[in-house]
């Protein structure tokens, strides 16, 4: 909860800049678990806020001034200032801010790893939505040794979430979705089996595929 009010407030630099809420302020060691530590803990609608930013810092403020990566610096090139003397450090292709992507894979998408079962033989699929209607709809695939797994969603304009879902043969998922009160959820015939775990619903999927979709109760 601290660090969602740190998000959504203004920041400040060293030298006592303002910038606006939802600036990405964080370096090595946050970038990489900002968006996880706000949505495995409640507050999904802030870490995908924070990813949609377009002023600067933000994930995509490069992609305001051209960029098609992640680049080291968020102003490596500015239609401003062009280079703007970041030439000594300034790679176009890099893991500092581009480590978003864990997120992307494993939340947004939800392909995750179960770090006791090796070569995704078994593997979770734990896709978070988009609360805040700006992303609509992600899909995201990895070749594991057994074969491909699949993960999307999109949010239909009546606001049904469509899930589908690819579990390869020899292999099994356990899939966690979010739901509220208001949702009714329609799942996979195929599912092994289901229950609900807080807020969660969990499924065991063999191999596969599958759709579910959740719905809002009139």
């Amino acid at each position: 909860d601290n660090l969602a009010r740190l998000v959504v407030s203004p920041s400040y630099d060293d030298a006592g800049k303002k910038y606006p809420p939802y600036s990405l302020m964080t370096g090595f060691v946050g970038t990489p678990w900002i968006c996880y530590s706000l949505s495995d803990n409640g507050h999904a609608a802030e870490a995908y806020r924070l990813l949609m930013h377009t002023g600067y810092p933000s994930w995509l403020y490069p992609v305001t001034q051209g960029a098609t990566t992640i680049w080291e610096r968020l102003n490596s090139f500015t239609h401003e200032d062009g280079f703007g003397r970041n030439n000594s450090m300034n790679s176009f292709n890099h893991y500092a801010f581009g480590c978003v992507f864990d997120w992307l894979m494993q939340r947004s998408a939800g392909i995750s790893p179960d770090e006791a079962s090796p070569a995704f033989h078994h593997f979770f699929l734990r896709p978070v939505t988009d609360s805040t209607g700006r992303l609509t709809s992600a899909a995201a695939h990895y070749d594991s040794m057994y074969g491909r797994i699949e993960s999307g969603w999109r949010i239909e304009p009546d606001g049904t979430t469509v899930y589908k879902f690819t579990v390869p043969a020899n292999t099994k998922a356990t899939l966690m979705l979010p739901i509220s009160a208001d949702d009714r959820i329609k799942p996979d015939a195929r599912a092994l089996s289901g229950h609900r775990n807080g807020d969660i619903m969990e499924y065991e999927l063999g191999s596969g595929k599958y759709v579910f979709e959740i719905k809002k109760r009139k």
